[in-house]
């Protein structure tokens, strides 16, 4: 027998009535997952900076020699270098969106566990003296997101890695033939990015739970 199981949106009186008692706890688990995500976030990053930039060099390697297939190899590390960059960016939103996820469950539970600790930001005084103005401006503090900072630049090595793919590829024209090869690669490079949008989404309906127990006992003797 199967169950059509679906997701809801509740309400704030259904969201306190799940946690009522139990905000203590609550708050620190999403505390503690939060910052797990996070380290999770930069972790993804250093292997994405890696493999992109080991791809990158050898791109760079292979444009300053002589091989006599130089073409293919930089066809093929700039298609792995347009795929891995794109997985980048996907990942980058996807970890985002878990971080602030516990995020908005802090925002909502700390109220009545710690107060609005979380949500208030302090921050220096402002200042009308024009050399502290300057100084504040290079070296003072400023409200930058670093994870929107490292999304951005995410993005735009996809953006130079698409640009080399381009600027790898053959001229291609009615009077010369299609290389296959090149046309495969570039067609499954996209292909790749699109199942990353189609089929890379976490799933958000719900889940019907099969448990199965085994029996062991000690034989008589």
């Amino acid at each position: 027998m199967t169950e059509n199981i679906t997701t809801k949106e509740i309400t704030p009186e259904e969201y306190e009535l799940a946690f009522k008692g139990k905000e203590v706890e609550a708050l620190k688990q999403a505390l503690d997952i939060r910052k797990f995500e996070i380290e999770l976030y930069w972790k993804r990053a250093s292997y994405f900076w890696t493999f992109i930039g080991a791809t990158m060099a050898g791109f760079l390697a292979i444009q300053a020699s002589s091989a006599q297939n130089k073409q293919d190899l930089t066809v093929i590390l700039s298609c792995l270098g347009f795929v891995f960059s794109f997985a980048w960016v996907c990942v980058n939103r996807g970890s985002k969106f878990w971080q602030e996820n516990w995020e908005k469950h802090v925002d909502v539970l700390e109220d009545k566990v710690t107060g609005p600790l979380y949500k208030i930001v302090m921050s220096r005084n402002s200042t009308s003296n024009l050399s502290e103005k300057a100084v504040h401006l290079i070296t003072g503090p400023s409200s930058i997101s670093v994870s929107k900072i490292n999304q951005i630049i995410s993005i735009y090595v996809f953006i130079l890695w698409a640009l080399l793919l381009f600027y790898s590829l053959p001229e291609f024209g009615i009077e010369k033939s299609i290389n296959w090869f090149y046309f495969a690669l570039l067609a499954l490079s996209i292909s790749s990015c699109t199942l990353f949008l189609m089929l890379g989404r976490s799933y958000g309906g719900g889940y019907f739970h099969t448990a199965k127990i085994r029996k062991s006992r000690v034989k008589n003797g």
